[in-house]
């Protein structure tokens, strides 16, 4: 007999209550095959791609390139055509090629009716022309204005005029895009015209190069060409503009990189509001807090950020001090230094915010009103004048690091402002931990154990006292170029 068969059979032997509870299982089970069923037969990606893909936009520009001077770089130094090509240049200088005109392809996406569309920064960067074609290709070309630029997220806002309102789409919530969630990327990759490929979020919060940088990766096609258009969630709503990829070869190998939508909205609202970014602006110069660093300044935490600097700024001006951890920003704990560059930079500038410094094993908070960062760049933070020392360089070893004190003649051979203070390092022996940490000759040391040092035996004081405090290490704040950084070394038993 056939199992079909058998368990018919059962059924029928089987009595009345007992063969109602067995239909009314076997109808439940029905019930639910029949919804997993139907999400198979709908995996299609068509019906969305159908509804977005209007909204996508090819992006070709054009730029003015100047023409060449001569066949320079076509033979090597010293090889035996040189001479004959030397003589063709110089009978030929003057007359240099012409100025061409260069193109370039790239993606973008239309977010309202009235043409404002969202790319990448370096699709347009220097272009004299730009113009938009909307999917399907062969209609017709509009022109697009820049109406600003965000080269920190590569992020460009432009504006087209139409004769009537445009298809767009709008912006997700990238916060709550999982990994593995499905996505689709939309663009026109090495120039082949309108393309779709699927993929899933393969992490989240990646960072590449950029203070800015909140990118989603992804292993949907992204290739050169695509660089601009959206990464799409299946609402069809926008998480992320496809801006990089990682590849041996060019070409995309499953690892690619869309800015996520949230650092994107923000960009673009102040781009159309203001034609430019603004954000908010602290005044200090930063970096994240170790565990060693925590262990010479006596903190049992290891997250926040560790102030290294405060120039001229707001900050200052709210009594914020170098030493200080900055713990809390606006009423959010700050993990790292990352997580703190964003927090200020996406709040408004002029707003004034509560900051919650460690100092000296205790809390403060300060208010500080922001300024703008935009306008702060470039600057140079001041240092503090000291005494001189009228006497010749002395010179000890300490820490592995071979040390001078500060002269005249010591600044103008390390090429140091007149009135910097401190100790120069001279050299650092290479099996040192200072050597491990990145000390280099040309260093300046000008705290210790978060006092300044202008001798020596200042210095040695510093080793000294945190030995009697029980520490296992001495913080040094130490400056290159004028940026200044913090290292905890060991102390010797």
């Amino acid at each position: 007999m056939q199992p079909k068969a058998v368990f018919m059979s059962t059924i029928t032997q089987t009595p009345l209550q007992m063969r109602l509870l067995l239909l009314a299982v076997l109808t439940l089970a029905f019930t639910l095959v029949q919804p997993l069923g139907a999400f198979a037969q709908q995996q299609s990606l068509a019906p969305l791609a159908e509804r977005i893909s209007p909204s996508v936009v090819n992006i070709t520009t054009t730029t003015v390139v100047a023409g060449r001077t001569g066949p320079q770089g076509i033979v090597p130094e010293g090889s035996p055509f040189e001479d004959f090509f030397r003589e063709f240049q110089d009978r030929n200088e003057g007359q240099g090629e012409r100025p061409r005109r260069s193109s370039a392809l790239g993606s973008g996406f239309v977010i309202s009716e009235d043409g404002y569309v969202v790319t990448n920064n370096h699709v347009i960067d220097g272009a004299d022309e730009i113009m938009i074609e909307f999917y399907p290709g062969g209609g017709e070309l509009l022109k697009a204005e820049v109406i600003g630029t965000d080269p920190n997220t590569d992020i460009a806002l432009l504006k087209v005029e139409a004769d009537g309102p445009l298809p767009f789409v709008s912006f997700g919530d990238s916060d709550i895009a999982r990994v593995g969630d499905w996505v689709v990327a939309m663009g026109n990759p090495l120039g082949q015209g309108f393309s779709v490929s699927a993929g899933i979020v393969s992490a989240r919060n990646r960072a590449l190069s950029g203070t800015y940088d909140d990118y989603l990766q992804t292993d949907a096609a992204i290739n050169r060409g695509n660089s601009g258009g959206p990464l799409f969630n299946m609402d069809g709503e926008v998480v992320g503009v496809n801006t990089a990829i990682l590849s041996p070869n060019g070409g995309s190998i499953g690892i690619g990189f869309s800015m996520a939508s949230n650092v994107v909205t923000r960009v673009v609202d102040q781009l159309k509001e203001f034609g430019e970014t603004r954000r908010g602006w602290l005044g200090v110069r930063i970096q994240d807090l170790t565990d060693d660093l925590a262990e010479s300044m006596d903190l049992e935490l290891t997250s926040g950020a560790l102030v290294t600097d405060v120039p001229e700024g707001p900050a200052r001006d709210a009594g914020m001090e170098a030493g200080d951890v900055i713990i809390s920003f606006a009423g959010n704990p700050v993990a790292d230094t990352r997580g703190l560059v964003r927090e200020v930079g996406n709040s408004p500038v002029g707003e004034t915010v509560r900051v919650t410094v460690m100092r000296a094993g205790a809390t403060q908070t300060l208010r500080v009103t922001l300024g703008r960062r935009e306008e702060a760049e470039g600057a140079v933070p001041a240092v503090a004048a000291g005494p001189d020392e009228s006497v010749g360089p002395i010179t000890k070893d300490v820490l592995g690091l071979s040390l001078t004190t500060m002269t005249d003649e010591v600044r103008t051979e390390l090429g140091l402002d007149g009135q910097i203070q401190g100790l120069a390092v001279t050299a650092v022996a290479e099996t040192s931990e200072a050597f491990e940490k990145g000390l280099r000759a040309g260093d300046i040391i000008t705290e210790a154990g978060q006092q300044s040092v202008v001798s020596i035996s200042d210095l040695e004081d510093r080793v000294t006292a945190a030995k009697d405090a029980g520490r296992k290490s001495l913080l040094l704040l130490v400056r290159r170029a004028g940026d200044p950084r913090f290292v905890a070394l060991t102390l010797s038993e």
